[in-house]
C-alpha cells in the first residue's frame, strides 16, 4: 500500500477525499423487542436484492452510512452486485434512541437481533461481516460469543481498539488528545440531543457534561451506569476484544496500521497465539480507518480494494 506517511493525514483524508455520498441510501427502520429501534441504510431495497450475497457494515464511535468508510464501501457493494447494509448503533442514525441505553464496545445484542432477523427475513445467502474501530471490537466480542453458530461466512476487523482500557489512557496523551477532544464531543453533542428529546431517557440528574474532557469520564458517567459495569474499568475489561480472539471459530481478517494515533501498542495481538482461521495484517502506514493509497491527484482507498478483495472467496460462493 503506497501512501502519505503521516498518520494523521492518513486519518483525515477520507473525510476529504469522501465529504459526499454518492447514491443515497434504502433505508429501513426495524423496530426492537424492548420498543427501541435501529436504522438500516441498504445500498438497495432488500426486498429485490434478498439473492446477492451480504455484506453488513458496523460503523465507529458516532459514526454513520456517511462516515466516508461506510458509504465508499456500500458503492463498492452495489458495484460487486452484492447487498450492502449498514447497521445503524443505537442514536447514530440522526435520531436520538428511545431509551435509556444505547451502544458500546461490547454490547453485541442489537448486532446478534439483526443478523438473526435478516437471516429470517431473507433465507439464506452468503453473508459476511465488517467492523470498523468500536464496531470492529463489538463485532469481535460478538464473533466470539457465538462461536460456530455465527451466522456469518467471514467477517473483516479494522482498527479495532482491542484493548479499550489502553486505547483510552492512549488517547488523553501527546497529540491523540486532539482526537480525544473531538469524539468526547460528539459524546456529549449525542447525550444532549438525546437529553432534549427524551429528558427521562438518562436517569443521571446529576450529569454535568460540560465538565467532561475524556472518553474514561465520559464512560464512568454514562457508558458504565447506562449499561451495568461497576466503572470505566469495569467496562474496559470486560469488552476488549483481543482476549475473545481465540474463541472465533469463522474466517476472521484483523487489520490495523502501526501509526494509528487511536490505538495503544498493545492492541497488536501475538501473531503466534491467533488460531489459523484469523489472519492479521498490519501495515506501516494507515492511521485510523485511512489506509489511502495512490498519489495526491490520484487517491485511493486500499481499503475498498482489499476487504471485497478478501471477502470474495466466501461470499461468492454457495452455502
Amino acid at each position: 500500500m503506497r501512501g502519505t506517511a503521516n498518520p494523521h493525514l492518513q486519518t483525515l483524508l477520507p473525510r476529504l477525499f469522501r465529504r459526499k455520498i454518492k447514491q443515497q441510501p434504502f433505508w429501513q427502520r426495524l423496530e426492537l423487542p424492548d420498543g427501541d429501534f435501529l436504522d438500516l441504510a441498504w445500498s438497495e431495497d432488500p426486498e429485490q436484492a434478498c439473492h446477492k450475497p451480504r455484506l453488513v457494515l458496523f460503523h465507529g464511535l458516532e459514526g454513520s452510512v456517511y462516515s466516508p468508510y461506510a458509504h465508499g464501501l456500500l458503492d463498492i457493494c452495489r458495484r460487486l452486485n452484492w447487498l450492502g447494509v449498514v447497521m445503524h448503533f443505537r442514536g447514530c442514525s440522526g435520531e436520538p434512541n428511545r431509551i435509556s441505553r444505547a451502544y458500546h464496545s461490547g454490547e453485541t445484542s442489537d448486532a446478534r437481533f439483526f443478523l438473526n432477523w435478516l437471516q429470517e427475513s431473507f433465507g439464506q445467502a452468503p453473508t459476511a461481516a465488517v467492523g470498523y474501530s468500536l464496531g470492529g471490537n463489538m463485532l469481535g466480542c460478538y464473533l466470539a460469543e457465538e462461536g460456530v453458530n455465527v451466522p456469518l461466512q467471514a467477517a473483516v476487523m479494522v482498527s479495532a481498539p482491542l484493548m479499550l482500557g489502553s486505547c483510552s489512557q492512549h488517547l488523553e496523551q501527546g497529540l491523540a488528545r486532539v482526537y480525544n477532544r473531538y469524539l468526547v464531543g460528539q459524546l456529549k453533542q449525542s447525550t444532549e440531543r438525546k437529553l432534549v428529546r427524551y429528558p427521562q431517557s438518562l436517569p443521571l440528574p446529576g450529569l454535568a457534561l460540560k465538565h467532561i474532557r475524556s472518553l474514561r469520564e465520559f464512560d464512568d458517567a454514562v457508558t458504565a451506569p447506562l449499561h451495568g459495569f461497576k466503572d470505566s474499568s469495569d467496562y474496559y475489561q470486560r469488552c476488549s476484544a483481543l482476549p475473545l480472539l481465540p474463541k472465533i471459530r469463522i474466517p476472521l481478517l484483523i487489520i490495523h496500521a502501526k501509526d494509528d494515533p487511536f490505538m495503544a501498542a498493545d492492541v497488536i495481538p501475538d501473531w503466534g497465539n491467533l488460531p489459523d482461521n484469523i489472519e492479521y495484517q498490519l501495515t506501516e502506514h494507515g492511521g485510523h480507518v485511512g489506509f489511502v493509497s495512490g498519489t495526491w491527484k490520484k487517491p485511493e482507498m486500499w481499503l475498498e480494494q482489499r476487504i471485497p478483495e478478501w471477502l470474495s472467496a466466501y461470499l461468492e460462493k454457495t452455502i
